[in-house]
């Protein structure tokens, strides 16, 4: 019996060990969809379909899998609107360097450039989202157009999208079927003097603070011991906190608008600056100091801040190349007074607002935050919507080494959690998984609850449900604007989540929190926990500009006018704490 091309095609994804597609079936991915089918599900050494309620969440689903495993995730969308949806979650992909393959199935071969129902050209629409995007026109072609898909998202870290149109996928299989080509990614070594220069550098400077970023991932015993030989703090980014906060004696926090601790003033009072691994994307918070800067990929070396010294290169064997050149310094004066500030601000600023507040109302969303990291288990795969949630996760999620925190870090979509969730749980199906929402992104993508229910995930979903777009509406204070259409309609999450067959609570009291967690984390299945929070509550970043002052306080004046003072009176009191101290 002849083999479809779709049963092909699969074949090929199942030899790259994909385990499962995210999507939504329908008329042109019918074929695929079959062919999967026919496979038997992970069950018997087949490949999953995985229902989700919108093809956005499909595209989020798989950039989680494919960020926490390393390997090739799958998503599809069937022709015009169904793979149009996949585009959000596959930018977020693309931008967070996650392997992912995107089958968007296409309209009928002979009516494209017609104007055919539901005609778009995915081929094109996808160019800026992927590393690779190609029509396939004929059978004969199809194979090679999925080996070269697998092998660019796998190889260069990234989405690739194949455009199949639906009777083209209904076609006798009638080219032969590449071999896998199963590689090990390759170590980049860099160019000796390069390492030198830097060597060179550091023992040169009276103060050297490190800024390190996600490319230090494996290299965490290496950075220490730079660290240590240099006196130098160590900051990081958000995407880096998993490999770089814990067991870390030089830590100073993070910098950025989401930023805690000394890391700021740390990196600007240094001689030299070594940013490793690190794409850190806002340059008012990177000083104007000497500067060297560790990567790979060298489109990004100078790209953010003038760079003095370049290196080219893997962030691990840099530093195996160079801590050997480097002299241990002698003193230990800017590094004890960076950790000393450091502590104080942990503990009067960011800290300190995570106590005496247990009978508090509304919750404290730092007090909240800060006992979710308590609860959790050890090894906790936590998701955090953009935005206000990203703060709270930020700031007091602690890594452990063996925690992993993702968001949509550099692509900043909203609704990102709950679908990130999905595609964690389903790739770890043994490990906890928390969705840390805000009411606003978890109200977009609603809908994915079901998906939840249907599988029985057990997701634990914990809603900060403030009623506002919280980040929204600290950048209209800072741009002196009074905040205008943040309002998020009151909804009973919790409620919604019990009737689709949740465990479920609804938290107004901040002494109950801690026991709805551990409720929540016990049950087998999909649990909601939601939490009301102080909508005053806003993030302040750890350093202020004088225009932000005078912003925020311009602002103010308009709420007054507008809404009476008492609402202002309220949001200082519930932000005061908030404020850096020196």
């Amino acid at each position: 019996m002849a083999k479809e091309l779709a049963t092909q095609l699969i074949e090929q994804l199942q030899a790259a060990g994909v385990q499962r597609i995210y999507g939504i079936v329908g008329d042109s991915l019918n074929p695929i969809v079959d062919a999967v089918r026919q496979t038997g599900g992970s069950a018997k050494g087949g490949i999953d379909w995985i229902h989700v309620r919108h093809e956005e969440a499909a595209a989020f689903a798989a950039a989680a899998e494919a960020q926490l495993t390393g390997t090739l995730a799958v998503c599809a969308g069937s022709c015009g609107p169904g793979n149009l949806h996949l585009i959000n979650g596959l930018y977020d992909a693309n931008r967070s360097g996650a392997p992912v393959l995107a089958i968007a199935s296409h309209i009928p071969s002979k009516q494209i450039g017609s104007s055919f129902f539901q005609e778009t050209h995915p081929d094109r629409l996808f160019n800026e989202c992927s590393v690779y995007s190609e029509l396939v026109s004929t059978a004969e072609q199809a194979p090679r157009v999925m080996h070269s898909a697998i092998q660019h998202a796998l190889g260069l870290g990234g989405v690739a999208v194949v455009t199949l149109p639906g009777d083209i996928a209904g076609l006798e299989a009638v080219g032969p079927t590449p071999l896998p080509a199963t590689f090990r990614p390759a170590s980049l070594v860099p160019d000796p003097a390069s390492v030198q220069a830097l060597a060179d550098a550091i023992n040169d400077a009276g103060k050297v603070a490190i800024f390190a970023g996600a490319g230090v991932e494996g290299a965490h015993s290496e950075l220490m011991a730079l660290a240590e030989l240099a006196k130098a703090p160590v900051g990081h980014s958000l995407r880096g906190k998993d490999f770089v906060q814990y067991d870390n004696p030089f830590d100073i926090g993070m910098t950025g608008l989401l930023g805690y601790g000394a890391a700021a003033e740390g990196i600007e009072d240094a001689d030299l600056l070594i940013l490793l691994g690190t794409d850190f994307p806002y340059d008012q918070f990177l000083p104007d100091t000497r500067t060297a800067q560790v990567d790979r990929a060298a489109q990004r070396l100078g790209r953010r801040t003038d760079v003095d010294i370049a290196v080219h290169g893997d962030v691990l064997p840099t530093l195996r190349a160079l801590l050997p050149l480097v002299k241990a310094k002698k003193s230990s004066r800017f590094l004890d007074q960076m950790l000393k500030k450091h502590d104080r601000l942990m503990n009067k600023a960011v800290g300190a607002y995570t106590r005496k507040v247990e009978k508090k109302q509304p919750i404290h969303p730092e007090y909240a935050a800060s006992l979710l990291d308590q609860v959790a288990a050890e090894d906790a795969i936590f998701t955090a919507d953009t935005g206000m949630c990203n703060v709270w996760t930020a700031r007091y999620i602690n890594p452990l080494g063996t925690r992993r925190l993702i968001g949509s870090f550099l692509h900043g979509s909203m609704a990102n959690a709950l679908p990130h969730a999905i595609g964690a749980q389903v790739a770890y199906p043994g490990r906890q998984v928390v969705s840390v929402s805000g009411d606003g992104g978890l109200s977009m993508l609603l809908g994915e609850l079901m998906t939840l229910a249907a599988y029985k995930l057990p997701v634990n979903v914990v809603v900060f449900n403030n009623s506002t777009l919280g980040m929204v509406k600290l950048e209209m204070l800072v741009d002196g604007l009074p905040d205008f259409g943040v309002d998020v309609p009151d909804a009973n999450y919790a409620a919604v989540a019990k009737a689709l067959g949740f465990h479920s609570v609804r938290v107004t009291d901040p002494a109950q929190i801690e026991e709805a967690y551990r409720q929540a984390f016990a049950h087998p299945g999909p649990s909601l926990v939601e939490l009301i929070t102080d909508p005053k509550a806003l993030s302040i970043p750890p350093k202020i500009s004088g225009s932000q002052v005078i912003g925020f306080a311009t602002a103010m004046s308009k709420v007054v006018l507008n809404r009476g003072a008492g609402e202002a009176v309220s949001m200082a009191r519930s932000n005061l704490r908030n404020i850096p101290r020196r």
